[in-house]
């Protein structure tokens, strides 16, 4: 018999790519668990699948950062309660570097980072942590939403937040709306998809260096110290703090400057069926 829960959670983390570098990504988690019928005749009660997986999840992958264990691109130096790495992408002669506290990562046993090496990890993962009866078999799966429009990856950190949004490289897979005088726009949306594409937003003021053609951000979080060094095409700087409220604003006040005699609003996505809306 198989118990199943789709779309049992949202995932909103980033993650390390052979050929992009760093990408913010969003999934959707579906499971099944197969196994007897107990004298309830169930598999297992669906409050305790959901609760017990979708907390693990949201432990274990959301807001987090997730790096192939194993991939030769990698370089790792665990320092405790620290992790430093760098990560070389495309043709090896870029590189990402990263120090931050230890559970702001996922260290994914896996060479390649994708939907079925990652969701092989977890079963894993909690197959050794025997979080379901005995003699059950977990089956999971990850997906991404289907957007008909345009989309991008962006990957930030918010210093400021009290949760774990305050970690320096996690992201999400957004799409976004404009309206040019209460007309839909799919010119203005497919530019700031072009903008936006595998993107790091970063606020200014955690720009503590530019070294060549990198730029270095740093700041210090509830959670503790967080440094990023990327090239600085992948970079995209806002004189703002990067919540989905201000990049929102963001995109309606540039676009506004750039056609001042429209009307701008943007509706701004952060991961799936969330974000925020701005006019201008």
């Amino acid at each position: 018999m198989l118990l199943f829960v789709d779309n049992l959670a949202t995932v909103d983390f980033s993650f390390l790519d052979a050929r992009r570098g760093l990408l913010g990504e969003t999934w959707l988690a579906d499971v099944q668990l197969e196994g007897a019928l107990d004298e309830q005749g169930m598999v297992c009660d669906f409050s305790t699948v959901k609760k017990t997986l979708k907390a693990w999840l949201d432990n274990e992958l959301d807001h987090r950062l997730l790096v192939p264990r194993h991939s030769h691109q990698l370089e790792l130096e665990d320092e405790g309660d620290v992790l430093s790495l760098r990560w070389h992408f495309g043709d090896r002669s870029e590189t990402i570097d990263l120090r931050c506290p230890k559970e702001a990562v996922a260290l994914v046993d896996a060479e390649e980072l994708t939907r079925e090496s990652v969701a092989e990890w977890c079963i894993q993962r909690l197959n050794e942590e025997q979080l379901f009866p005995e003699g059950t078999r977990l089956h999971l799966s990850f997906s991404t939403e289907y957007i008909e429009s345009v989309f991008y990856h962006y990957s930030h950190g918010l210093k400021k937040h009290d949760g774990n949004c305050q970690r320096i490289a996690h992201g999400h897979r957004s799409k976004i709306a404009i309206w040019a005088d209460d007309i839909p726009s799919p010119a203005l949306e497919g530019e700031w998809a072009s903008r936006f594409r595998d993107i790091y937003l970063a606020t200014r003021e955690d720009l503590v260096a530019e070294e060549g053609d990198y730029f270095r951000f740093a700041y210090t979080a509830p959670q503790g110290d967080f440094e990023i060094t990327l090239p600085q095409r992948c970079c995209y700087l806002m004189d703002t703090d990067t919540t989905v409220e201000l990049i929102a604003d963001h995109i309606a006040k540039t676009t506004k400057s750039e056609y001042p005699t429209s009307t701008i609003r943007v509706q701004a996505y952060e991961g799936m069926n969330k974000g925020a809306i701005a006019e201008a």
